[in-house]
């Protein structure tokens, strides 16, 4: 049986278009402007961050390099924090559907089986607690959690196979209460104590700062599911691509190369994302990928079908960003998310109805 609420929107919907109608332009499309304007309370502030992929420099890059940038973040407050990452449950769906998808959950998930038995949950089991623990902890802010129930919540979050939310909860622990009990499995000491000397953002810069911050988590939004669309293109695909990538010659290529070459600061860490974050550095690459991608010429399009799957998959994260937030109007988020990304996050956020778009150039100057 559809709820009740779900059909009454939908009658109310009916009968409020004449109403609506100034928020229409006269082509019919929204105008999301003049629904911002009618918002009741504070606006939902986003801010998209653009990152390299850090774990590309390998040990070349100093995770204490990052201070800089985790100090200016610091600053804007969040109060929810999106990466880049795929979530728990779509790596369940990926792992049941591996025919359809092949390659893509042994590429960007981890195996959560270790973490599940040791605590003795399952991932949607796991979730619930996650929901239900989390719930408790916001309606009572006035009960800290002991060390035991963080450590059960790092246990939880990383049979839901949400290891940055783990370490979230790991860093919240003074350092001599950080160790391998209460459904914790000790092979996960190597990663919650970050023993790698290979970063990445989603850890370094998402879960330390989460925790800096007296976050609980951060909030996995990535989706590969998009992926059948280059799996149906066909074997010549990637050459293709590789055809197309070869060809693109513009002078922010060889500047990217020079900021990368010099991480030897926390000064030029955050060079780094000023770089990767100034309009005209993201629009230049737009162009020479995505539009390089519509003027390829091959018999196949496979350029138009490359566009086609990075169009689809930036509008499933922005959905998953969107749900994020959906129950918490007036937040403050820091989405933090490849570069590339970044322009086409901007466009589609800002398009919703109580959510003002704000620039990271400002905190990182």
């Amino acid at each position: 049986m559809k709820k009740s609420w779900l059909i009454a929107a939908c009658v109310a919907g009916m009968f409020s278009a004449a109403s609506q109608a100034q928020t229409l332009t006269k082509s019919g499309e929204l105008d999301s402007d003049s629904w911002k304007k009618s918002v009741h309370g504070k606006m939902t502030e986003v801010m998209v961050l653009g990152t390299p992929h850090i774990s590309s420099y390998g040990e070349k890059l100093n995770r204490n390099h990052l201070s800089g940038v985790l100090d200016r973040l610091a600053q804007f407050k969040p109060t929810i924090i999106t990466i880049e990452a795929l979530s728990g449950e779509q790596c369940e769906f990926l792992r049941v559907n591996a025919l359809t998808h092949p390659d893509v959950h042994k590429d960007y998930c981890w195996d959560p089986a270790p973490a599940q038995k040791a605590i003795g949950l399952g991932l949607q089991e796991a979730l619930l607690e996650i929901q239900t623990t989390l719930k408790k902890w916001e309606q009572h802010p006035e009960i800290k959690p002991s060390p035991e129930q963080r450590r059960r919540l790092v246990a939880v979050f990383l049979a839901a196979n949400d290891r940055a939310s783990a370490l979230v909860q790991w860093l919240r622990l003074d350092a001599q209460e950080r160790r391998a009990s209460d459904g914790i499995d000790p092979s996960m000491l190597k990663f919650l104590n970050r023993e790698s000397p290979v970063s990445n953002e989603n850890y370094e810069v998402g879960a330390v700062l989460a925790a800096r911050l007296g976050l609980e988590r951060v909030y996995a939004t990535d989706d590969h599911t998009s992926d059948e669309i280059t799996d149906r293109a066909g074997p010549k695909f990637g050459e293709a691509l590789q055809d197309m990538w070869s060809k693109i010659d513009i002078p922010e290529k060889k500047e990217s190369l020079a900021v990368e070459a010099k991480l030897n600061s926390p000064q030029d860490v955050l060079n780094l994302y000023r770089f990767y974050n100034k309009p005209d550095t993201l629009r230049a690459f737009v162009a020479a990928d995505f539009g390089g991608g519509l003027k390829h010429a091959t018999p196949e399009l496979f350029g138009r079908q490359y566009v086609a799957w990075w169009e689809t998959r930036n509008l499933r994260m922005v959905a998953n960003i969107r749900t994020a937030f959906g129950n918490y109007p007036g937040a403050k988020v820091l989405v933090i998310v490849g570069n590339s990304h970044k322009p086409y996050f901007d466009t589609y956020l800002n398009l919703m109805h109580e959510v003002k778009v704000l620039d990271p150039m400002k905190l990182l100057k």
